[in-house]
């Protein structure tokens, strides 16, 4: 059996027998549906064609995001998370590039490195030499001032642990915004790029080696493989394409707010709504949240 999860500002249960006609237009056999939150979020239950039945309903009513699964198992037991446009609002080189005067020329690069149209190692290292002799405490006031949550960040993140899930975030940021905001939200484990600082500023390098696409994938094999869990267990979520190995690797792997060739190859995209889209999507009620 099959959920489709529609999510949405306003549903309605008129949406909701509409969409369980698109299904049985499609041969996907749907079968009952039920609140999850009252004009929030709703599960359809259907038989067959997860792919047909994700292609009738994406788009199909607007400002509303959709997750399609398998029905069994779909409370996950571990988050790996990307943070920069995905936890966090901002893209913290973009907005340390700011405090240097430089943020148009810095922030082009990162759109095009995230789109994966350049080596995301790179394009860091050409960034970073850009942002040599900056000085330590535009890092500070970078993360006091433009660092924001995202919403929904610590209700996924504290709701899932809370349920006895592991949440790790892994960046191709840097440690010194990835370390205090997986702390704020309650991650189990930070793990980001570090800058290297000499005589208070940066001197425009990192250290290797550097945390990139590879380092997120292997960092979902090895914790899933210390918790003696199935691939079937595991959520990833991000916005980038370093992010796109550990997304299709995932029992449930999402593209949040993303760039269209992670949306495009994601099992689920969420386009409309906040973080905790993610929590619907396993089913779990806002009465039941943690930290919302």
């Amino acid at each position: 059996m099959f959920i489709a999860t529609l999510i949405a500002d306003g549903l309605t249960a008129g949406q909701l027998s509409e969409a369980a006609d698109r299904l049985a237009s499609v041969q996907c056999a749907p079968g009952s549906w039920r609140w999850i939150d009252e004009g929030r979020a709703a599960d359809l239950e259907f038989a067959m064609h997860p792919d047909t039945a994700r292609g009738a309903l994406e788009g199909a009513f607007a400002a509303t995001d959709v997750a399609v699964q398998l029905a069994e198992g779909r409370a996950k037991k571990l988050l790996v998370a990307d943070m920069d446009s995905t936890m966090i609002t901002v893209e913290c080189i973009d907005e340390l590039a700011d405090y240097a005067g430089i943020k148009a020329q810095i922030a082009e690069v990162t759109e095009r490195a995230m789109r994966g149209e350049l080596d995301f190692g790179a394009a860091l290292d050409a960034r970073v030499a850009l942002l040599k002799g900056l000085s330590e405490s535009a890092i500070e006031q970078c993360l006091a001032e433009r660092v924001k949550l995202m919403p929904g960040a610590k209700a996924l993140v504290q709701t899932m642990r809370a349920r006895g899930a592991t949440c790790v975030l892994v960046s191709g940021g840097f440690t010194r915004f990835a370390e205090p905001v997986g702390a704020e939200i309650g991650f189990d484990t930070v793990i980001a790029n570090r800058l290297v600082i000499a005589d208070g500023a940066l001197d425009g390098t990192v250290e290797r080696p550097i945390v990139d696409s590879a380092t997120k994938l292997d960092t979902l094999r090895a914790v899933r493989g210390e918790l003696g869990l199935g691939a079937s267990d595991t959520l990833a979520v991000g916005d980038g394409a370093n992010d796109l190995a550990m997304i299709r690797e995932a029992g449930l792997g999402v593209a949040y707010h993303a760039k269209p060739i992670v949306a495009a190859a994601a099992g689920v995209r969420v386009d409309h709504g906040d973080l905790t889209a993610l929590l619907y999507a396993q089913g779990i009620a806002r009465g039941e949240w943690v930290g919302a």
